[in-house]
């Protein structure tokens, strides 16, 4: 403890970034808060008790995302490029891969191709799945061989985000300019369908129970409810604004609605499909994360360069992260035993 305090000391002193240097350091007894910022082209490990970052490892241009492995050891940044979706640009073949108890890169998986990958997740058999734009698909990997087991076809453009079902059986990807979901046989490594929603669509989540999916229509402030045993869109949630990103709560009562045009989260009560509360974010916010044991949700500013903090028990905002321009994917490791 000593040590340790008196070498965050000296870092403070010196205005170092990067807060690890190679010594083992279990993440913070709570856990760990992970975030890509695609600005900086780095991974921030941040104590979200203190409210600061631990560490900051640089990674490659641009990671947007990121997710952790279940026992909190590594994370998993893909490397999407320099573009933002359907731009011209770099195209990214890799996925990087952070020691989150050394707070270091410690390695990549190379794709084999070029293919934007942006949203990884993993199955509950322990691998990975990412989208792979640029092949209109979502990569299979093992990350213990560090290889690209099969390329599932989504039979769609710019298939930016992906959820997976609680039983790891199906995948869904919303494909942006497509406008539709795409429906992933995981089993098979096949597509089952694609669900046509809108002109355009951002982002996608899923409830707890896997019986309900959502994404969020880029011309109107609405959301589309699509009942995964049908794959149909059964209703339409109704909003002030534009939805980019949308989160429910493990409980199913209710659906985080972030809206990038208005900086505001709505609370949508999920027996109504109705907005009963709004709360302003910071600016360009983009994701959504709830943290174990649903009482806190975490939202990334990614203009504003911080993460919001909202007390999902008294819905109010607690004292915000500050952080750097650029906090997008957001990600959290548990501790360690």
């Amino acid at each position: 403890m000593i040590a340790r305090t008196v070498f965050l000391l000296a870092l403070i002193i010196l205005g170092s970034a990067v807060l690890f240097s190679g010594a083992k350091s279990a993440p913070p007894a709570g856990g760990l808060l992970v975030v890509a910022n695609q600005y900086e082209h780095t991974v921030l490990l941040v104590d979200p008790e203190k409210r600061s970052a631990v560490a900051k490892i640089n990674v490659g241009i641009n990671g947007h995302e990121v997710i952790t492995s279940k026992d909190g050891r590594f994370a998993y940044v893909p490397i999407y490029g320099n573009s933002g979706v359907g731009k011209p640009g770099t195209d990214g073949s890799t996925i990087d891969i952070i020691d989150l108890q050394e707070g270091k890169l410690a390695g990549s998986i190379d794709l084999g191709k070029a293919v934007r990958p942006h949203r990884a997740e993993f199955g509950p058999n322990g691998l990975l799945y990412v989208t792979a734009e640029l092949a209109n698909a979502v990569d299979l990997v093992d990350p213990s061989t560090r290889k690209v087991l099969a390329e599932i076809p989504t039979g769609q453009e710019q298939s930016h985000m992906l959820v997976l079902s609680p039983d790891g059986q199906r995948g869904y990807t919303a494909n942006v300019s497509a406008g539709s979901v795409s429906v992933l046989d995981l089993a098979k490594r096949s597509l089952l369908t694609t669900i046509p929603v809108a002109k355009s669509v951002q982002r996608i989540s899923i409830s707890a129970d896997g019986l309900s999916v959502f994404t969020h229509d880029q011309d109107a402030p609405r959301i589309a409810v699509i009942n995964t045993a049908t794959n149909k869109i059964t209703n339409w949630i109704e909003l002030p604004n534009a939805a980019y990103a949308s989160e429910p709560t493990q409980d199913g009562r209710w659906l985080l609605a972030l809206s990038m045009v208005a900086d505001r989260l709505f609370v949508v009560d999920l027996k109504t499909l109705k907005v009963v509360d709004a709360l302003q974010v910071p600016k360009g916010s983009s994701e959504i994360l709830l943290r174990p044991g649903g009482g806190i949700a975490y939202v990334s500013g990614t203009r504003a360069g911080k993460i919001a903090v909202i007390n999902l028990r008294s819905w109010e905002l607690e004292e915000s992260i500050e952080l750097t321009p650029g906090v997008d994917g957001l990600a959290w490791a548990s501790s360690r035993p």
